[in-house]
């Protein structure tokens, strides 16, 4: 992927690690990745259909991943969690949503479209709940509500899941490759080598610490729990896409969230799984690009660090009724 790691002080003592793609004064769509995925994750062809599109993309290192801050103090047992059991501490979506709240303002950037998938989405639908004012469109990807039993991996991917900690970039990359083998389709095969590639990539950018970063993105789905009710509060209009045999996030969970969502619309894609594999590319790009475009984010930028005394107003009173992200959190960009 082209562009330029910078950094963004988002408080408590978290820098984030962000690429900003496109022209400037195109419409801002920020893209969550997944689980234990950085911004390098993103397929340089759906990347580059967005921004083909007159879209500015904005991608980022979760906390934890990538060139983003390591957080302090003991990773959650992964026994644990493999069980679905949370662990106490660390932060949660919450805290994920709201490291975007401080980006954004800092990109002055007053209301944008958002994109996630799998852990992304639910990022994504925390956000969109608490922070309306923040987000003009929201899509979820093969992602879930939360809720107990809905939108599951398959054991077959648990068992994946639980393999041991990788000590070498190659052996990242195989079990990388392996879990990708697993997850994606036969209708719409990966490129074995770009995703090989990626993987080291990814390896080298985080100096090999890539184990941590999981744990505690999951502890911190965990910690956050059933989001069934939150997503009701969701405004923006979202597009909800799932495969229709996904391994990771059983198709299920598609549909809980966009029954969750007020007038949510559902696009099951048959063949697709849990991977943005290059056949998919157009057809992911031509539905993302018709709904940001059904719905403009007039007004989207704003001076650096200044939002409008009416945003920052709506902000306050939609995150003190949702009991959400405060409003005018400070940060800085470099």
């Amino acid at each position: 992927m082209e562009g330029t790691d910078r950094f963004c002080d988002v408080g408590d003592g978290v820098t984030l690690c962000y690429r900003v793609l496109g022209e400037p004064d195109g419409e801002p769509i920020v893209l969550i990745a997944g689980l234990s995925l950085d911004l390098t994750s993103w397929p340089d062809g759906f990347v580059r259909g967005l921004t083909e599109a007159g879209l500015r993309v904005v991608v980022l290192d979760g906390r934890d991943i990538g060139r983003s801050t390591r957080q302090p103090g003991p990773m959650p047992p992964r026994r644990r969690w493999l069980l679905g059991r949370p662990t106490p501490g660390g932060f949660d979506l919450r805290d994920l949503a709201a490291d975007l709240v401080v980006l954004l303002d800092r990109l002055g950037i007053a209301r944008a479209h958002v994109l996630g998938t799998s852990l992304g989405g639910m990022i994504g639908q925390v956000l969109a709940a608490t922070r309306p004012d923040k987000v003009a469109t929201f899509v979820s990807m093969y992602s879930n509500t939360g809720a107990r039993g809905i939108g599951q991996p398959d054991p077959s991917s648990r068992r994946l899941l639980a393999h041991r900690r990788p000590r070498t970039a190659e052996e990242y990359a195989g079990q990388y490759l392996a879990m990708i083998r697993h997850i994606g389709s036969a209708t719409y095969p990966i490129d074995e080598a770009v995703e090989t590639a990626w993987a080291k990539g990814l390896w080298e950018r985080a100096d090999g610490q890539v184990t941590g970063g999981v744990v505690r993105q999951v502890n911190a789905m965990l910690r956050t729990g059933d989001r069934t009710a939150l997503l009701r509060r969701i405004t923006a209009p979202t597009l909800v896409i799932h495969g229709e045999r996904d391994l990771m996030v059983d198709p299920s969970g598609g549909a809980a969230t966009a029954a969750a969502i007020p007038a949510a619309r559902l696009v099951t894609i048959e063949g697709m799984r849990h991977h943005i594999a290059p056949g998919l590319t157009p057809q992911l790009v031509g539905l993302i690009v018709d709904h940001v475009r059904a719905h403009p984010a007039g007004g989207a930028v704003l001076p650096v660090g200044a939002p409008s005394a009416a945003a920052a107003g709506a902000a306050a009173a939609a995150a003190e009724a949702a009991g959400g992200i405060p409003a005018g959190v400070e940060g800085s960009v470099r």
